[in-house]
């Protein structure tokens, strides 16, 4: 374990190194540097890409008999970052305090170190799959939805990345819960309804009020009642398992005690446990009239709507109306993304729960579902037969560490949890595929 935490330190440090800021993103020096790492192992690598400069990297290791193909599936660009805000540079790569400083040093260069370090490992001791074969792919463009990444390799290269098992981000960090450690596998995304709420009035001279009909003042009740309430639940799989785990499990199909008893226990938990459980909706932006002295005939409210997994217009209608109230409103999808889902259950979550038992005994392990997206929904999508997890297992970050610093100021990663995770995907590698 030690050499691969020494190892994956290395890789994440370099990777770092590189600025990846998408847009415009530029990740083709990380994927070259990457790519020869894997090539020399005796990995068959390509580059892909619909741009010259963001190629993404599909690195494969065949086995000696057919068999399921496990991906270990990683982004390499990131979020923009103000250095003036950070205590070290964001493109330094930085060691400090037991810790690697930078942008991407938990979303997500560091499972891509972890895993590229854990397979070549595995790749010059000269291992090869039993049977299956083992991919590494790092993509390009996932942080603004991965048109030229995902999305592109799975529609132009499906047969390139074509996968049985998956891991990608999405869970690992160490949940301190009740007396106990608790780590989070995640099973499914929530899907995208983003709309546009919509009043109408009549225009007017803002000197005389109420010469016209003022459509921002009919948006005021509106606002209010989604900052009163959210929509009732509707509990899938991923989150009724993880009620369960936690010793909560919902009366009926209904999660309204499993929740009001974790709050009780952990106010933060239940604060991230609830966006799980249902339809969300989050206000962000409001424009009404384009002058000061106009009386607005249009006042219009964007609202960040996210839905359970399989949930479509329909279902996103229905909760949103439940709030609004029926009259006085017209609602526009700007974005319809069903989300998806792997099973609770499988071989994969098997070998997980049972490598954590070994390395961390006493601890638990509970399905979640993600509150936003990561690749895995397309690879779900294009792959129905795939069962895909975030999974990049914190040990001595806990929930609570992580969750602040990704996209924010100062984010860095514990150098023992690299080596943990790298170990985590050595070891899994070599148990699912012989």
């Amino acid at each position: 374990m030690v050499e691969l935490q020494t190892q994956s330190v290395e890789i994440l440090r370099r990777l770092l190194r590189c600025n990846t800021v998408n847009p415009p993103g530029n990740e083709r020096p990380a994927q070259e540097f990457l790519a020869a790492m894997l090539r020399q192992a005796g990995f068959e690598v390509e580059l892909l890409g619909a741009e010259p400069e963001r190629p993404n990297l599909v690195a494969r290791l065949r086995g000696a008999a057919d068999g399921p193909t496990l991906c270990l599936l990683s982004h390499v660009d990131t979020v923009l970052a103000t250095p003036s805000e950070w205590t070290h540079d964001p493109w330094s790569g930085a060691m400090w305090e037991g810790f690697v400083w930078g942008r991407g040093a938990l979303d997500m260069k560091s499972q891509t170190a972890a895993e590229v370090a854990a397979a070549t490992a595995l790749a010059r001791g000269g291992w090869r799959p039993a049977r299956g074969d083992l991919l590494v792919v790092v993509v390009v463009d996932e942080e603004t939805g991965g048109a030229l990444g995902a999305q592109w390799i799975c529609e132009h290269h499906p047969d390139k990345v074509r996968c049985d098992m998956l891991l990608n981000e999405g869970g690992g960090p160490v949940i301190p819960y009740d007396g106990g450690r608790v780590y989070g596998v995640c099973v499914a995304e929530k899907g995208v309804f983003r709309f546009r709420l919509i009043t109408d009035g009549v225009a007017g001279h803002a000197s005389i009020p109420k010469i016209g009909d003022n459509a921002l003042l009919k948006m005021a009740p509106l606002l209010a009642r989604i900052g009163e309430r959210q929509p009732g639940f509707d509990l899938t799989d991923g989150p009724r398992a993880l009620l369960e785990g936690l010793g909560l499990p919902p009366d009926d199909g209904d999660p309204s005690g499993s929740l009001e008893r974790l709050r009780e226990r952990d106010e933060v938990l239940a604060m991230l446990v609830e966006p799980m459980l249902g339809v969300t909706l989050a206000p962000t932006r409001i424009r009404a009239s384009e002058k000061i002295n106009v009386i607005p005939s249009t006042a219009e409210l964007q609202v960040d709507c996210r839905v359970p997994p399989g949930m479509g217009e329909e279902g996103a209608a229905r909760r949103i109306h439940e709030v609004l109230g029926g009259e006085g409103y017209r609602i526009e999808f700007s974005e319809r993304v069903i989300g998806n889902a792997s099973p609770v259950s499988s071989p994969l979550m098997d070998a997980i729960t049972r490598w954590l038992g070994e390395q961390d005994p006493g601890s638990r392990v509970v399905p979640t579902i993600l509150p936003g997206f990561t690749d895995s929904r397309t690879f779900r999508h294009t792959f129905p037969d795939c069962v895909a997890y975030g999974f990049f297992p914190h040990r001595h970050m806990t929930l609570y560490d992580v969750a602040p610093l990704v996209h924010g100021a100062d984010e860095r990663i514990d150098v023992r949890d690299l080596g943990f995770a790298a170990a985590f995907f050595h070891d899994i590698t070599k148990e699912l595929l012989g």
